[in-house]
C-alpha cells in the first residue's frame, strides 16, 4: 500500500473528519482510517498510585445515612439535608481509610445509588429509560440472566436516541472537589475517581437496538462519539486535579463466561463474533483515553458482578481475554477478582506486559468472613512467580507490579454486601497487613 491515502490507513493521524475517501475502487469512512490514535502508550510502569494496599472504590454506607437517603427518596428530606448528610458521611468514611492507611481514598460512592452514577444519563443523546421492556435485552448477557433467573427485571437503563454528546458539565467533578477539602493538597493526585465503562450500554442491548440506525451507521460510529463525550469528562477532571481514574467494567468477564458464550452463538442476530466485539471495546477504551493515558493513572477493575444480597452474575477465568486484554488495552493497571475459583488461576499473568501492574483482589468483600493472611500472602507470591515467567524476571520484580485489594466493591448498590461496617474495616486491615508484611513501608 503506497502514496498518501496507504500512509493514511498504516499511520492514522490523531484528527478526525467526518467524510468518505476513495482509494481506487473502495471507499473509507472516517472509523476506518482514523480509528487509532498515532500517540504511542507510555511503556514505563506507573506507581503511586496505585498502591501495595488499594480498594476498589464503593464502601458501606452507614445505617443513619441510608435512613435519611430513603427519607429523601420519599420527599421528606430536603435536597440541602441530604447534602449534609453525605458530606458527613464521607467525612467519616475517609476518615476510616487514612487511618487505616490507605492513600487512594474515594468517597465511598456515597453520592451514587448504583457504582455508574449518571455519566451516561447527563449526556446529550442519552436517555435513562424506566421499566424497560425485556424485549431490548440479549437474555444471555450475566447481568440480564440474572434478573430473569430470579423473576426480575432491570428497573433502570440508559438507551442512545441521538447524536451522543458532552454537555460541558461533569456529574464527578463535584464529588472530587469535596474530597479535596479532606485531604492535603499534595495528596489530591492519590484520590480514586471510579468511572463506568465507555461501552457499559451496549453489550445488554439486542443487536441494533444500542442505538437508533438513523443516528449512527454502525458501532464503530457510536463508541467513536461516547470517546468524544469521555474525553471532554476527562479534560474537565484532568482540570480540576484528578489523577487516579479507576473504570468499573463487568463486561469485560462476560467475554469469560461459557454461559454467555453459548448464548451468543445461539443468537443468529448477532452480526459481530465475540472476539470482534471485544476488540470493539479495546478500541473504544483506548480512544476514549487516549488523550490523557500519558498524565493520568488509568486503572480496569474487571467485575463479575456485586450485586444486592452479595451476589454474583458471571464466572469463568481470564484465559480467554488475557493476551487482548493486557496486551492491547492501553491503561496501566489491572485490578483483578481472585477470591474465588470462579475468577480461575493465575495463568492469564502470564500474558501481562513488564511495564503494567496488577492488584490481586484476593479478599472478599462479599462475605464477614476473615481470610488468612498467610494463605493469602502465598497466593500473592503464587500470582508474582507466573508474572515474573512470562515477563522474563525475578519474583521481587515481579512483586514490584503487584498490590492488593478485596476483589470488588463492598456497595455496588447503596444497599450494600451481607456485611457489616465493622466486618469492613476488618477486611480493609487486613489487605493492609498483608501489604505491609510483603511491602514494608510502601504506601
Amino acid at each position: 500500500m503506497r502514496g498518501k491515502w496507504g500512509y493514511l490507513l498504516l499511520h492514522p493521524p490523531t484528527q478526525t473528519y467526518r467524510k468518505t475517501f476513495s482509494v481506487g475502487d473502495s471507499k473509507f469512512s472516517r472509523q476506518y482510517i482514523y480509528k487509532y490514535t498515532a500517540r504511542k502508550p507510555s511503556m514505563t510502569t506507573h506507581r503511586n498510585p496505585p498502591f501495595r494496599a488499594e480498594h476498589l472504590g464503593s464502601l458501606l454506607r452507614p445505617k443513619e445515612f441510608l435512613e435519611k437517603r430513603a427519607a429523601f427518596e420519599k420527599k421528606v428530606l430536603s435536597q440541602e439535608d441530604t447534602t449534609k448528610a453525605e458530606d458527613e458521611a464521607i467525612t467519616k468514611v475517609v476518615n476510616v481509610q487514612t487511618e487505616v492507611g490507605f492513600r487512594a481514598v474515594s468517597d465511598g460512592e456515597y453520592r451514587r445509588a448504583v457504582f455508574w452514577g449518571t455519566f451516561f444519563e447527563e449526556l446529550e443523546g442519552m436517555t435513562e429509560i424506566r421499566n424497560p421492556s425485556m424485549d431490548i435485552f440479549r437474555p444471555y448477557v450475566p447481568d440480564i440472566a440474572g434478573f430473569i433467573e430470579k423473576g426480575h427485571k432491570p428497573g433502570q437503563s440508559c438507551l442512545c436516541t441521538g447524536k451522543i454528546r458532552h454537555k460541558g458539565e461533569s456529574t464527578l467533578v463535584g464529588q472530587f472537589e469535596f474530597l479535596k477539602t479532606l485531604i492535603p493538597k499534595e495528596r489530591w493526585g492519590d484520590i480514586k475517581l471510579t468511572m463506568i465503562a465507555p461501552p457499559w450500554y451496549h453489550m445488554r442491548y439486542k443487536d441494533g437496538l444500542a442505538f437508533p440506525k438513523d443516528v449512527y451507521a454502525d458501532d464503530e460510529e457510536y463508541f467513536w462519539d461516547i470517546a468524544q463525550a469521555f474525553r471532554v469528562e476527562l479534560d474537565i477532571l484532568y482540570a480540576a486535579g484528578v489523577r487516579n481514574i479507576q473504570i468499573d467494567d463487568p463486561n469485560f468477564a462476560y467475554f469469560c463466561s461459557e454461559k454467555m458464550l453459548a448464548g451468543w452463538a445461539e443468537d443468529k442476530s448477532n452480526t459481530k463474533t465475540p472476539d470482534e466485539l471485544l476488540d470493539a471495546y479495546i478500541k473504544c477504551y483506548n480512544d476514549c483515553i487516549a488523550n490523557h493515558s500519558s498524565k493520568m493513572h488509568f486503572g480496569l477493575h474487571i467485575c463479575r458482578g456485586n450485586f444486592m444480597g452479595s451476589r454474583h452474575f458471571s464466572e469463568g477465568g481470564y484465559d480467554r481475554i488475557a493476551t487482548k486484554l493486557f496486551q492491547t488495552l492501553n491503561v496501566a493497571t489491572y485490578y483483578l477478582e481472585y477470591d474465588t475459583p470462579r475468577a480461575g488461576g493465575f495463568e492469564p499473568l502470564l500474558h501481562l506486559p513488564s511495564h503494567k501492574n496488577v492488584i490481586l483482589g484476593v479478599i472478599t468483600s462479599k462475605f464477614p468472613e476473615l481470610e488468612d493472611k498467610e494463605e493469602m500472602k502465598e497466593r500473592i507470591f503464587a500470582a508474582a512467580d507466573v508474572m515474573a515467567k512470562g515477563a522474563s524476571q525475578t519474583r521481587d520484580e515481579a512483586l514490584t507490579r503487584i498490590g492488593v485489594s478485596p476483589q470488588c466493591g463492598f456497595a455496588s448498590h447503596e444497599e450494600g454486601n451481607l456485611l457489616g461496617w465493622e466486618d469492613m474495616k476488618n477486611k480493609l486491615k487486613l489487605v493492609r497487613s498483608i501489604a505491609d508484611d510483603i511491602w514494608p513501608e510502601e504506601p
